[in-house]
């Protein structure tokens, strides 16, 4: 069993890299793609943690993007890139640190709307990574009694999107994410394969035929959030533009939205021979 779309402590999941690839040595899973949120971080490492425990782990991300075309929100997935390179890292950097900022004025609305939570918390639980995401919010009013769970009403009030501010959540606030077009660009010259992620999940089909003339190479079809009907619709794209089917559990431990195993049980080893050899054939 495979799995080419899994995150870890570096951003938003609950477990370290050792933990997470720990799980996947008893699950029988040979092969993980590590595609943290927007961050190289930690590749290097868990690759090494892998070779020690017997897991191949290939080396990914996954980019906060947006089609500013057609005004949705889109995730590219970056496999097999190369670590730490210059093209991902000046591209993805802005957005990291803006988040940051985001998160602190989240804690401060949230504090100022009588939860008792600390901002130094909330640090406790992203340490080690690149920053504070709203699960490590919500983990520290949990903590504090104030949920039952990461996700759900509560979540909901705090962050609910919305097209005007008196339909968005009391600590809200908007991100300027990545062009989808500028981290397809820069996947391919860290030497990786574009992957659209979840295209079901955020409505990104339409897309698709001009981001394949950009360089996109791969579409993820299995995924918890899509149905059998936008599997479908991925297989169809995959074959009518020679995309590389891929699939994952967007596996985050305890902070995943629903819950989730680790693995890919739809998939095999051929989808990662496929990615391989894409990439052997890659400018």
């Amino acid at each position: 069993m495979i799995d080419l779309h899994v995150h870890t402590k570096i951003s938003d999941s609950s477990l370290t890299a050792l933990e997470t690839l720990k799980m996947a040595k008893v699950k029988g899973i040979t092969h993980v793609a590590i595609t943290d949120h927007d961050t190289t971080m930690g590749l290097k490492e868990a690759v090494n943690l892998g070779k020690e425990l017997g897991v191949h782990v290939i080396p990914g991300i996954e980019i906060s993007a947006y089609d500013y075309r057609r005004n949705k929100r889109t995730h590219i997935l970056g496999l097999c890139i190369e670590p730490g390179h210059p093209a991902l890292e000046s591209l993805c950097k802005p957005l990291v640190d803006a988040r940051c900022q985001a998160s602190y004025e989240m804690v401060r609305r949230i504090i100022e709307a009588g939860y008792n939570i600390q901002w130094e918390t909330v640090e406790k639980f992203a340490e080690g990574g690149t920053g504070v995401y709203k699960q490590h919010i919500m983990h520290a009013l949990l903590e504090k009694g104030y949920c039952h769970s990461i996700y759900g009403d509560l979540y909901k009030k705090l962050f609910r999107r919305g097209d005007r501010p008196d339909t968005q959540g009391i600590a809200f606030l908007p991100i300027e994410y990545i062009d989808a077009k500028k981290a397809i660009k820069a996947v391919r010259e860290a030497g990786g394969i574009a992957v659209l992620a979840h295209p079901g999940q955020l409505d990104n089909y339409d897309a698709i035929e001009e981001w394949v003339q950009l360089g996109l190479e791969g579409i993820e079809a299995f995924h918890d959030s899509h149905s059998e009907e936008e599997i479908e619709n991925a297989w169809e794209y995959a074959e009518r533009f020679n995309l590389i089917v891929t699939g994952g559990s967007d596996f985050h431990g305890f902070y995943g939205e629903r819950p989730t195993e680790l693995g890919c049980k739809e998939l095999d080893i051929e989808s990662v021979d496929a990615l391989l050899e894409r990439k052997k054939r890659s400018p």
